[in-house]
């Protein structure tokens, strides 16, 4: 049985369902807006008592596909408005999928100002119990309490005091399967926010007793279907080979070249070669052997791809899992910054308070900018993020998001999109990612339809929106099953996903069937942001990307809301 667990945060009361016979088919991103589209209320106040906070596994979670075991966190989200998915690997799908777990809903809000932290305990038992000892404290901190008292081989999802405070760049962190730190982020749209208003400080999942099998409808059909995608993703040389052996911050230096990595806040300059140099692949694993770092690490238990790191300092103390491109360009390159240890650094400072890294990245930016504080200057960035964690009037500010800070200090260029951030892809230069950025349900968000391609102006208007469309509905599809570092190689082969489905389900199955999960996914999500008000205006890059000429490569983005209006047809 594929459960269900509610909690109502009002009443104190936690209930336990089966998962509905339409829900069966979708899972991760495809059930955060089943729940939002059939239960809340787009109109509703993101941080009030109508919202929803959705945490969900995969369709295939409890089955042994590689990346099948990340987690979906959603709701309305408090920094766009709009329907709002996040997922992070770790090691919380994969517990909750054996004790056969695939929906938290957390609903209404608290009558009172007790907090409370979810208990999942080994006999798949859910209640809510008193967070009193664990408010006030930090992700590190509180996870290693959290050990001390329900065992070092829980998995944690929880908020920081970003959370707490009601920051709308905040996030949810989750245990990593590498360092068993929480190093890995739900980290866009502000859901550590909700979280905070439902006065839920963490969800505590404690190994399955005996844990749930899948029960397969044909497992052979499955193995051989799942044997594809483990041949494929560790084939020597193959597609996911510079992942295992770099991570993704190998994408610097190809990205630096072609005019991808925002530089200058989104200036539209190349980032220079001396430094890339010093945060490229090969400088990034110098320091891992220099200072007794790892690479080649899974985040979530089963992965073949393995593309996670651990991250230590000088003195081969630990300081962050998880350093990876996104994090690197958006607090590197983007604010002329060239050091892998003050890197490092801020990426734990983030995830210790519970901030999403790309936000902070364009914040600073935006900052830098402004003349706020100079640009490339680590010691007055890391001063910034540390008002964040003190919660000093700035900080304050900056933890409600970039559009906030840049319109208080009059920024020039303020690089988001429905309220949201740009992240680390320069959209005049990766136009298919341009046209994701302004049509995306979710804010400037790339990975609802990326294509990291420098392609400037060299397609045609059509075949950037028609890419973009497709791109949507693929990893829309993605964001049902796995990460999609394994749904690429694995959708390259059309016969694996339906081999997956009727070993898994039963049934035919084909790949145009497995996209429709996809498109119905996108379908919903559309259909809650209508209600909720947006229309096509808010489908728009910032004006500065269409009036100002990339210096680098020469490139514009010329593409208008109406070109882009039938993006999804």
């Amino acid at each position: 049985m594929s459960k269900v667990i509610r909690v109502n945060t009002r009443t104190g009361k936690t209930t336990t369902e089966e998962l509905k016979k339409d829900y069966q088919f979708f899972g991760n991103r495809g059930l955060v807006a089943k729940v939002m589209t059939d239960e809340v209320n787009p109109k509703c106040d993101p941080l009030g008592k109508e919202n929803k906070l959705v945490f969900s596994t995969g369709v295939l979670a409890g089955t042994t596909l590689p990346t099948g075991h990340r987690l979906s966190v959603g709701g309305k989200s408090p920094l766009t408005g709009t329907i709002k998915e996040a997922n992070v690997g770790g090691t919380a799908a994969h517990m909750l999928a054996g004790h056969g777990v695939r929906l938290i809903i957390v609903e209404d809000v608290p009558a009172g100002s007790d907090w409370h932290i979810l208990l999942i305990d080994k006999d798949g038992q859910a209640k809510l119990v008193s967070a009193e000892g664990y408010t006030g404290l930090n992700n590190y901190a509180l996870v290693d309490k959290l050990k001390e008292a329900y065992g070092n081989d829980i998995a944690v999802l929880s908020i920081g005091m970003a959370g707490e405070r009601g920051y709308r760049n905040s996030s949810v962190q989750c245990t990593d399967a590498g360092s068993g730190h929480p190093s890995r982020a739900a980290a866009r749209g502000g859901l550590g926010s909700l979280m905070g208003s439902k006065k839920l400080k963490a969800v505590v999942i404690q190994p399955a007793a005996k844990r749930q099998e899948f029960a397969y409808a044909d497992r052979d059909k499955f193995n051989v279907a799942n044997k594809k995608i483990i041949d494929l993703t560790t084939a020597e040389n193959g597609p996911s080979t510079s992942m295992t052996k770099v991570g993704t911050i190998n994408l610097i230096e190809g990205f630096s070249f072609t005019g991808l990595l925002p530089v200058h806040n989104y200036s539209g300059e190349l980032y220079g070669n001396e430094n890339q140099q010093k945060v490229n692949g090969a400088a990034f694993l110098e320091k891992l052997k220099q200072n007794g770092g790892r690479n080649g690490l899974p985040c979530q238990p089963g992965c073949t791809i393995r593309c996670s790191n651990i991250y230590n300092d000088s003195q081969g103390n630990y300081v962050t899992s998880a350093l990876e491109y996104e994090t690197v360009a958006m607090l590197g390159p983007n604010c002329d910054i060239a050091d892998l240890d003050y890197l490092a650094e801020v990426d734990r400072m983030c995830d210790d308070l519970g901030v999403d890294t790309i936000e902070t990245g364009a914040t600073l930016g935006v900052c830098m900018e402004a003349g706020k504080i100079p640009w490339g200057d680590t010691k007055a960035a890391k001063a910034l993020v540390r008002e964040m964690v003190d919660g000093t009037e700035f900080g304050k500010l900056m933890g409600q998001g970039t559009e906030t800070v840049g319109k208080k200090l009059g920024a020039k260029r303020i690089p988001v999109v429905k309220g949201q951030s740009l992240s680390a892809y320069e959209p005049r230069n990766a136009q298919v990612i341009g046209v994701t950025y302004a049509k995306s349900p979710m804010g400037a968000d790339h990975t609802t339809g990326a294509m990291p391609a420098g392609n400037g102006d060299t397609m045609t208007k059509v075949m950037r929106i028609t890419m973009s469309g497709r791109l949507h509905i693929n990893m829309a599809t993605s964001d049902n099953f796995m990460c999609m570092y394994g749904f690429m190689p694995a959708s390259g082969d059309q016969t694996i996903l339906p081999g997956l489905m009727a070993g898994a389900y039963g049934g035919d199955w084909t790949f145009d069937k497995v996209l429709q999960i996809g498109r119905d996914t996108l379908a919903m999500e559309i259909k809650f942001n209508e209600a909720a008000g947006f229309t096509l205006n808010d489908d728009v890059l910032p004006e500065f990307f269409s009036k100002e000429i990339a210096p680098g490569t020469g490139a514009i983005f010329n593409l208008t809301k109406e070109d882009m209006a039938d993006t999804f047809k």
